[in-house]
């Protein structure tokens, strides 16, 4: 297992700018089965935010490629330009001589290019809707957007640490900087309530994600236990649902 982190369980990426074209940056992150966390993500002065859509995958199926991978992994995007190009717009450009059916050249093509060759079969990409509480494109996006603004944000080690990557570049835009440990729990709280309401199941995957536990250690579950405010339930076909608990009720 690399680096004893075990297998990377969960992927996300995103691009942003400030223009469009102008300046840009792309944020990216990767889940261990451990419960560590790898963040990175870059900066260029003058793209557009597809460029850095496809830039910030591209960067993480190179990762992937160098690292062990459960075989749930999906590459979570909110970039539809990314997933259709991908997934079916470039076998259409391939065939035309990276041309589009108007016969013009296909934009950005060496990013294109370079993800055709980097793709992983067993790495699928997964959309999700931006801005709607998921708790890894939120962050992802905080990066992109705080390296669009010159800033570096700060980065969880690749090592897996919980602590953060000092750095003496530019100081991060208050509208753009990485958020705080409290702002991160509070997205959270935020989703799992709405989970919760809604009657959602997940995956242990999913799970895991969300209250950010060793997928190891979720996997030695059976029965009803609680997380914070909610009591998490398994289900008949492997999959859970979360409960909220009335103040001041039992635990088991």
């Amino acid at each position: 297992m690399a680096e004893g982190r075990g297998r990377v369980v969960a992927a996300a990426t995103d691009g942003a700018c400030s223009g469009n074209p102008g300046p840009g940056g792309w944020g990216a992150l990767l889940r261990f089965e451990d419960g560590s966390v790898e963040e990175f993500g870059g900066h260029a002065p003058d793209t557009t935010n597809n460029r850095m859509e496809l830039q910030a995958a591209l960067e993480v199926l190179q990762r992937l490629e160098q690292l062990p991978r459960h075989p749930d992994l999906t590459l979570r995007t909110d970039s539809k330009y990314l997933i259709d190009g991908l997934g079916s717009w470039i076998n259409g450009w391939k065939r035309k001589g990276w041309k589009t059916a108007a016969g013009k050249p296909v934009l950005n093509q060496d990013l294109w290019k370079a993800l055709d060759a980097a793709r992983l079969d067993d790495v699928p990409l997964r959309y999700v809707k931006g801005h709607s509480g998921d708790p890894d494109n939120e962050r992802v996006d905080r990066i992109a957007v705080a390296f669009s603004h010159s800033a570096q944000p700060a980065l969880a080690l690749k090592q897996g640490s919980s602590e953060l990557a000092s750095t003496k570049a530019a100081p991060e835009d208050p509208t753009a900087v990485a958020p705080k440990p409290l702002l991160q729990l509070l997205s959270r709280l935020e989703l799992a309530d709405r989970l919760a309401q809604g009657g959602y199941s997940l995956s242990l995957l999913e799970l895991a994600q969300l209250v950010e536990q060793p997928l190891k250690q979720l996997e030695t579950k059976r029965e009803s236990w609680i997380w914070r405010d909610w009591t998490v339930h398994p289900q008949q076909d492997g999959r859970w649902t979360l409960e909220r608990r009335e103040a001041g009720s039992e635990q088991y």
